[in-house]
């Protein structure tokens, strides 16, 4: 069997609270459930959500332009105050 997400490698996390339908419930509960049978091992909805969530934003590529024009349009350092002589 041959998933979208590979395994998930060893991680540290931040965490993040967000509510889902019933129905996103149900498909996420799923997708860990078929993980587990792909790869053996067992890993959580709240585990897995944030590798679909960086896969599917690695996979749009009208995300990465806007993001690259966002980075570049920030100050790459921040602004020296002047001094008086």
């Amino acid at each position: 069997m041959t998933l979208k997400l590979d395994r998930l490698p060893d991680r540290e996390s931040v965490k993040i609270t967000f509510s889902a339908d019933a129905d996103l419930k149900a498909a996420l509960n799923d997708y860990a459930e078929i993980y587990r049978r792909a790869y053996g091992q067992k890993e959580s909805v709240a585990d897995l959500i944030p590798f679909m969530l960086e896969a599917f934003m690695n996979a749009d590529p009208g995300f990465k332009r806007a993001r690259k024009e966002l980075e570049d349009a920030r100050p790459s350092s921040p602004p020296t105050k002047a001094t008086e002589v």
